[in-house]
């Protein structure tokens, strides 16, 4: 067992580091999560754990004590990348899951920058059975310590990408439809699209979906709502448009 007391020791300084840095995260390929049951999660998914890091008196079942490195637990508040640590961090390296080229189901963001919103989005597409997420220039590190956390260990488990719009127009050429979301008047019910092959495009809740991708829909598609509400909040408008898109037929039993 191995226990550091020093902030300036260099690991701790790496921690640090993979916890706010994507570029660093990209560059190592490894992520750094917090929390038993992301750990848990990140076995089951089959990922390789790089280290673990538990707070003095932590339980970590399942992992020999020479593998752990003890922290103080104010070490740990310092080192954790969440406001109140669960005691216990592990990294672990990001998963390289393609997506299926023989997929139906795909979920498209552009420009969403919260990581709560993506991780959310992920755990929804998850739960759906959705085959794969794109992630267009804007959106959030899918796997940064806040978006992973917000996925419930999906970001383990479902292929994301991080695409450009010339990965849709491929999309487009192997028979999958666009659907972007949008308030148009003449937009398509939610409700009356074709769902056979399909990916879901949702953007901020701001600005929405770029004019450019918005060109490259096959259908533009509104969830009804009242009138005198403006928009929904990306991951929720996600969720309703991923839930109606397979309810017809995935949960019809």
């Amino acid at each position: 067992m191995e226990r550091i007391t020093s902030r300036k020791n260099p690991k701790i300084q790496y921690w640090r580091k993979l916890a706010s840095s994507g570029a660093l995260r990209r560059e190592t390929g490894e992520m750094i999560c917090d929390g038993a049951k992301l750990y848990e999660e990140a076995v089951r998914a089959g990922l390789e754990i790089t280290s673990v890091i538990a707070a003095d008196g932590t339980d970590v079942p399942g992992v020999p004590e020479e593998a752990v490195t003890r922290l103080p637990e104010d070490l740990m508040e310092y080192v954790s990348p969440m406001k109140a640590p669960q005691g216990l961090l592990f990294t672990c390296r990001i998963p390289e899951r393609e997506i299926p080229a023989d997929g139906s189901r795909f979920a498209v963001l552009e420009g969403v920058q919260d990581p709560g919103n993506v991780g959310a989005v992920l755990r929804t597409a998850r739960a759906m059975g959705y085959d794969g997420v794109y992630l267009l220039p804007g959106c959030a590190d899918p796997y940064s310590p806040k978006a992973v956390r917000a996925s419930m260990g999906a970001a383990f488990q479902l292929p994301v990408k991080e695409a450009e719009c010339a990965d849709l127009e491929e999309l487009k050429s192997r028979g999958v439809a666009l659907y972007g979301a949008a308030l148009f008047e003449d937009s398509l019910d939610v409700r009356d699209a074709d769902y056979g092959r399909f990916a879901v495009c949702i953007g901020a809740e701001g600005g929405g979906l770029t004019p450019r991708l918005l060109g490259m829909c096959t259908d533009i598609i509104r969830i009804p709502m009242e009138a005198s509400c403006e928009s929904l909040n990306a991951a929720v408008a996600a969720g309703i448009v991923m839930w109606e898109s397979v309810r017809g037929s995935k949960w019809r039993d």
